[in-house]
């Protein structure tokens, strides 16, 4: 078997559809089409069934996948490991995580990232759902609690809290609430409800019973930008927060927590350039992890 076909099904396996992985491959869906035809032609067995929905895979695809994934993984760490030899890993790793964290957390500090490992690329992919590790979607997801099922490693990245924020702008034009109840009269902002990718984000009712979003916005970074631009009252991420003057917090005794864990396969246990991405993201948070609580910012509403 020709480990380049065989990169090619895995392509297909993963999108689902020769078009969405020849633009991953970045070739043509014919090219792709010829090596899945000589894989299959070499293994004496059809892999993918076809049809206008996508593809989908046939017993011997499923059966393969799995071998597959292992035979990357190991290439992957050949090449780490013979890069490694030279004093400098190489490669690259992809890093999913949720947009908040993601987007106005890591991306900033990757430059801290790039100059402690120059000959790793790093992708980040900061958006608000869910990532398939077993499908190379990622090497390594930040996610919202600890996951239960999966062949998968886990390790607790970092506690982190949430309160109401508004803009001073839509206080002096709404007025300030005095009690949470007060909250039903002001204009809410929160998740689009039936997009929330994890049950431990929908924690309005733990505000105000009944909450309901004036404004609806798929993203924390949305709802930031949103609150901050006095759009109205939202529960933000304290540390998205944080060193933000125009936001005032609203009931600060209501912050509600929760919890960052960084996740990989446990097929790139091994692999050095995942092991060195998950200390790089324990070290970075570590230093900065007194903006993640807000009682451990000394918050003088505390």
């Amino acid at each position: 078997m020709n480990w380049d076909d065989a990169k090619f099904f895995l392509a297909v396996a993963r999108e689902g559809q020769m078009l969405g992985a020849a633009r991953r491959l970045g070739v043509s869906q014919a090219r792709l089409s010829r090596r899945i035809a000589a894989l299959e032609s070499a293994l004496g067995a059809v892999l993918l069934d076809r049809g206008p929905q996508g593809c989908s895979l046939t017993n011997a695809g499923a059966a393969l996948l799995p071998l597959a994934e292992r035979a990357e993984a190991a290439m992957l760490d050949a090449q780490s490991q013979l890069g490694s030899q030279t004093g400098e890993l190489v490669g690259s790793v992809r890093i999913g995580a949720p947009d908040g964290f993601g987007a106005a957390f890591l991306a900033p500090r990757l430059t801290r990232f790039s100059q402690q490992f120059p000959g790793l690329d790093v992708q980040l992919v900061p958006v608000p759902r869910t990532f398939s590790l077993s499908q190379r979607e990622a090497d390594i997801a930040i996610m919202i609690d600890r996951p239960e099922r999966g062949r998968l490693r886990a390790r607790k990245l970092t506690d982190y809290s949430l309160g109401l924020y508004a803009a001073r702008s839509y206080l002096d034009r709404a007025g300030t609430p005095q009690r949470l109840g007060d909250l039903a009269a002001h204009r809410l902002i929160g998740y689009v409800e039936d997009l929330i990718f994890t049950p431990a984000l929908n924690y309005t009712a733990e505000f105000l019973t009944g909450w309901r979003s004036n404004i609806e916005i798929s993203t924390a970074l949305g709802q930031f930008e949103a609150v901050k631009a006095g759009a109205g009252i939202g529960i933000l991420h304290d540390f998205m927060a944080a060193g933000q003057t125009g936001l005032i917090p609203l009931f600060p005794a209501q912050s509600i927590s929760r919890n960052y864990w960084t996740v990989w396969h446990e097929n790139q246990r091994s692999a050095p350039p995942v092991r060195a991405a998950v200390a790089w993201l324990d070290s970075v948070v570590r230093q900065d992890r007194h903006i993640f609580l807000r009682a451990s910012r000394g918050d003088p509403d505390r």
